[in-house]
């Protein structure tokens, strides 16, 4: 019996709250106590880039990739619905971190 704190990180935000709402899906199924989808804060990267090597140093294009992340917190869960857990199936495209508080 432990706390299971999962992270999930994606580019695509609809991607991720599928995601999120299978893992609420199954805590609910087995009825385990939870806490989230918690939406931390979304890094956003920015790149500028320069159009033309050599002339127009004012002509330069931006691009942008956000990271979304979401947390969820799972508790008194035992090895075997933890297996269970492990084994979801996750659409391709988000990160899954899963660790084990104390």
């Amino acid at each position: 019996m432990s706390k299971i704190k999962i992270k999930l990180k994606s580019f695509d935000a609809d991607l991720i709250e599928e995601v999120s709402k299978k893992f609420v899906a199954f805590a609910k199924s087995k009825d385990i106590k939870m806490s989230g989808p918690i939406p931390l804060p979304t890094k956003i990267e920015r790149i500028t880039i320069l159009r033309s090597v050599h002339v127009n140093k004012d002509s330069r294009e931006q691009f942008e990739s956000r990271t979304h992340k979401r947390l969820i917190i799972f508790e008194n869960l035992d090895k075997k619905m933890l297996d269970a857990l492990k084994r979801q199936e996750i659409s391709t495209g988000v990160q899954v971190e899963i660790k084990e508080i104390n």
